[in-house]
Formats: structure tokens, sequence, C-alpha cells
């Protein structure tokens, strides 16, 4: 069956010119046919997601235009303004496959609205809900290697898209022939026809006033004097970035030159993730260099940011997620008692797999904490949920350890632009009283506790990799552990059971253990991947590393 859909393929006139010369290099290796053809990328919550080349198992226009066919059946079906908003990242065919969509959108009789040039996630989610969207697209492949691209999916919430309507979507987009079943259009056909729009100044202005209406103390940073060093990865954040930080007054910021310009090749850093340390080596070198209090990067789509503080020595230590949520959480609490802009009944939100640490410091404030499922969709529900109460003013934080984080209500997925401000504003405050954020940070741990969260990942490649990951997970749940390393397991929470979670279903276990730390095994939603996170306590930092080294020893044997 794959070898006739390569045929197909290889008769077709594909438009790409990097298309067929794939195909052809192939035609004697059956394993690299049945590799791109034996099955199709799948298309769900978080929309699609592959390597980019030939074949139904590869991100090209013939997969963009059949995914795009089924979200405008689907949208034909949900009334409202009949419009879908559109934004793309830096990475290859980015541009490429926004305006595939546009075209494939216009052709089913649906309204666009397109950036007419690289935007951030948040931006995307911003411009859906600001022109009432029926739906948004998001071209990018997040963190993930050159290699890939891809395409997230949201909905007129600004949410990415529920398990419900991308089961729907998926059912059509399998009604669909890769070839020949979506309708098109070309891009300046869709735009005579007056069927596709830019999005207009307005709107990103508005966006970028949502964004500096949430600092916590407006005006701090002009007098601050915050030495910045910040790198973009290549990606989208350049512009909104220092566009944000720039209106609130901060001016000396040195980009890292090999990293400033949007490219998706990522030659300086070929994972472009701000958790990881490869990511920020130019940037950390470029921070010694110029004394900076604080280096900052964002990723290619800018939905996330990383930092390394400056510390008393002179040495730049990388910020995680979790100890940067904790902080934000902190900051923004003080903040807005200081300022009297708490609001009553004030709520934060985290994901289930984020650090203990944050219950702490919420309990501290007399916050309310929300825990949801891994998934920045779902602390957007929570907005959504305050929202129809009339109570969106409530919300005052949200984060996940991933390096995601929001401080407002005007997007709802994770937000690097508002990261960056929030994150730079902080720093500032520590400055001007004589503090920083690492001295900071060093009297959260001794006020609440020496917690050390980390997360390891095991990788399944191949078309195998799924199944593997499916026993791992099935064998956890039949012969459950009784402990780890002799440390008695004594709770196991099994979110594949909503009765007893209170969450939607998702596939995560939850092991609480005797002596206070956690274990959470995770199958990863966009990569081949098994995800650990381990939370352990300490009296000291070597107490809890020793804590997670061994538990991680003992969880290895299981998931390999």
């Amino acid at each position: 069956m794959y070898k006739e859909e390569y045929e197909r393929w290889l008769g077709f006139d594909l438009q790409d010119p990097d298309l067929k010369p794939e195909l052809l290099k192939i035609k004697d290796n059956d394993e690299e046919i049945k590799e791109r053809f034996a099955v199709s990328l799948s298309f769900g919550t978080a929309g699609l997601r592959g390597t980019l080349g030939a074949g139904t198992n590869r991100m090209n226009i013939w997969v963009v235009r059949q995914a795009t066919q089924g979200m405008a059946n689907w949208v034909k079906t949900q009334g409202g303004t009949q419009t879908v908003a559109i934004a793309y990242d830096s990475r290859l065919k980015s541009d490429t496959f926004a305006k595939e969509a546009a075209g494939v959108l216009a052709a089913n009789g649906i309204s666009v609205r397109i950036y007419d040039a690289l935007m951030p996630v948040p931006a995307l989610s911003f411009a859906t809900r600001y022109y009432k969207c029926t739906a948004g697209i998001m071209v990018t492949a997040s963190h993930n290697p050159s290699k890939y691209n891809g395409y997230k999916a949201y909905g007129p919430d600004g949410c990415q898209m529920t398990d419900e309507a991308a089961a729907v979507v998926y059912d059509e987009i399998q009604k669909t022939d890769i070839l020949t079943g979506a309708k098109t259009m070309s891009f300046a056909e869709g735009v005579e026809k007056g069927m596709i729009h830019f999005v207009g100044d307005d709107c990103k202005k508005a966006f970028y006033e949502a964004i500096e209406a949430c600092q916590v103390r407006p005006g701090l940073c002009k007098t601050a004097g915050l030495k910045l060093v910040y790198s973009p990865l290549n990606g989208t954040g350049l512009v909104p970035v220092t566009k944000v930080l720039g209106d609130m007054g901060i001016d000396d910021i040195t980009i890292v030159p090999e990293q400033e310009y949007p490219s998706g090749y990522f030659t300086t850093c070929p994972y472009p993730n701000p958790e990881i340390f490869e990511a920020l080596e130019y940037g950390l070198k470029l921070a010694k260099e110029t004394g900076a209090d604080l280096m900052l990067a964002t990723d290619p789509d800018a939905d996330r940011v990383g930092i390394a503080m400056k510390c008393p020595d002179g040495s730049y230590e990388l910020v995680s997620g979790n100890e940067m949520g904790a902080l934000l959480l902190d900051y923004i609490c003080a903040g807005r008692i200081e300022k009297g802009t708490m609001p009553q009944k004030p709520v934060a939100v985290m994901s289930i797999v984020s650090t203990p640490l944050a219950d702490a410091i919420a309990e501290h404030y007399g916050v309310e904490l929300r825990h949801v499922l891994t998934g920045f969709k779902w602390i957007g529900d929570q907005i959504a949920r305050l929202e129809a109460d009339g109570e969106e003013d409530r919300f005052i934080f949200g984060f996940e350890e991933s390096y995601g984080y929001l401080g407002g209500t005007y997007c709802r997925d994770k937000d690097a632009v508002i990261g960056s401000m929030l994150i730079c504003e902080m720093a500032a405050y520590y400055r001007s009283i004589g503090s920083s954020i690492k001295q900071r940070l060093e009297e959260i741990y001794s006020e609440y506790g020496r917690y050390l969260n980390k997360v390891d990942s095991f990788e399944f490649p191949g078309l195998s990799g799924m199944d593997k990951m499916a026993g791992i997970m099935s064998s956890l749940r039949e012969n459950p552990p009784k402990d780890f390393a002799g440390i008695a397991v004594t709770e196991v929470i099994d979110y594949t059971k909503p009765e007893e979670t209170g969450l939607p279903k998702a596939n995560v276990l939850i092991y609480r253990l005797e002596d206070g730390s956690t274990a959470i095994v995770r199958p990863s939603g966009t990569e081949p991947k098994i995800k650990t996170y381990f939370t352990t306590k300490g009296a000291d930092i070597a107490e809890a590393q020793a804590k997670k080294d061994t538990l991680a020893e003992a969880v290895k044997p299981i998931l390999s």
C-alpha cells in the first residue's frame, strides 16, 4: 500500500521543487519509502508536527493543505465569524505553509487574517480573540531542531484546540485525499478576492498595550539601569520583546549577533530550546563579556523564555522553569499587594508536573493555586472559567515547568514576551533595592525549603517508538511499583481515571513516596519520548540532588 502511494506521489505534480528529487533519491530504498508513506502525521490537540520532506509522514504543502481542509470543514460547522487567524515563525517553509493554509481556507469561503511578517504564538492567540475568529493556525515546531516544522490549531477562545474539536478535524482530514482532496486558491487570488486580509496595526498595537498593562511596578525600569543580553534564537522574539522592553525603559540591551535575525537553520544551536545550556552558550559568553545583570533567550515561536542570572561572584547560573515560576509568582504577589492591585480571591494556575514550591508560596500570600493537566490550554481553560463568571481579573499568573508563563488574560497560551517583560522588571526591581534574582531565590529556599525539580527524558524513535511507549505505560499500570530504590510508594495517582482526579483524562502517573518525594511519568504529547519529573526536598541542594539521583537510577530500568 505504501509503495502504491509512493508511486502516486512520484507521478504527481508536487509543485514544491524539493519534493520530487527526494522521492527519486529513495526509489530503491524500501525502508525509506515505508518511513515516509506507511503512516500519516497524526493530527491532535497540538496539531501536526514532523520532519520536513516528501510523504504522508512528513511536513510539506500537501499535508498542510489536507490538514487545513479538515480545519475548514470543522470551521464551516461552527457558525461565528467564519474567520481564521494565521501566524508563522522563522522555520524553513513556515511562510509557505502559512500562505498555503490561507489559500485553502479562502477557497472554502472562509476569511483569513494573516500577519504580514513572522510573529510569535501569543500574537496568534491574541489575534484570534481580537478578530473574534472561529479558529487560529500557528505554523511552528516550537523548539524542535531545524529539520522539523508543524501546525498548531487554535479554537475561538485563543487556546489550543480541544480534544473534541481536534477529533472532528482529524476525521475530516481522513476523508480528504492528500493530493486531490483540498480546495485551493493561490494566496494572491485570495487577497484579490478580499478573502485574505493582513492583521492590522490596530491589532498589533493592542497586543503590545495589553502586555505592557500587566507591569507590576510601572515606570520602575526607567531608572533601574538594568543591563541585559538577549537572544531570540533566530526566531520571532526580536521585534516584540525589544519593543516591549524598550517601552518599559530598558534600553541597555545587547543582542546576540549570531542569533539575532530570523533563520530556520539554527546553526548556532541545533536544538533551539531555552531550557538547555547549548542554546544559551553564545548569550552566556556575551553576558560575561559585557557584565550583564541578566541573559535572556526566547525560543523560535517565542512562547518560552529561559534566563541565566548573574551571581555575586560574577558567574552566571541558569534558572529552571520551576524556579522562575516560583520567583515570578512570589514577585507578582508581593508587588501587587504592595501596590494595592491584588484582586479579591486571587487565582494562579500551574500544571500538575510543576513544583510544589509554588503551592507553599501561594499559600503564604493567600492565593488559590489551581492544578491542571500539562499543556497550556488547560491554564487558558481556567481563565475562560473565570471569564464566564465575570471574574477574569482574579487571574494573576499561570506557569508550567517547561518555561511557559502568562501574566494576563489577553491571550490564552504561554507568552515569552510578557515572560521577558516580567522577568526583566523583577530583575530591575531587585537591582534597585540592592538585591538580585539569585539572592531572592536563595531567600525563597531558606523560607520554604530546598526543593529540587528535575526532568529526565527517554527517547523512542522510529515507527515502533509509540508502541514501545504505550507498552511501558501499560506495564506500569498492570504491575505498579511498590517502591523506588527502597522508598515506599504511598500513593499512585492515575490521570486516566478522571473520576478520581477531577481532571480530564490524561496519560500521566504520579507516585508519591514515603520521604515526601514525587516521581511523575508522562509520555510527551509532541515527541516520541517519555518524560520523568522528580521533585525532592533536602536540607541543602546536595541532599535533594542525591535523593533525585537515587530515584532516577531506580526508574531507568523500568523505562529503558
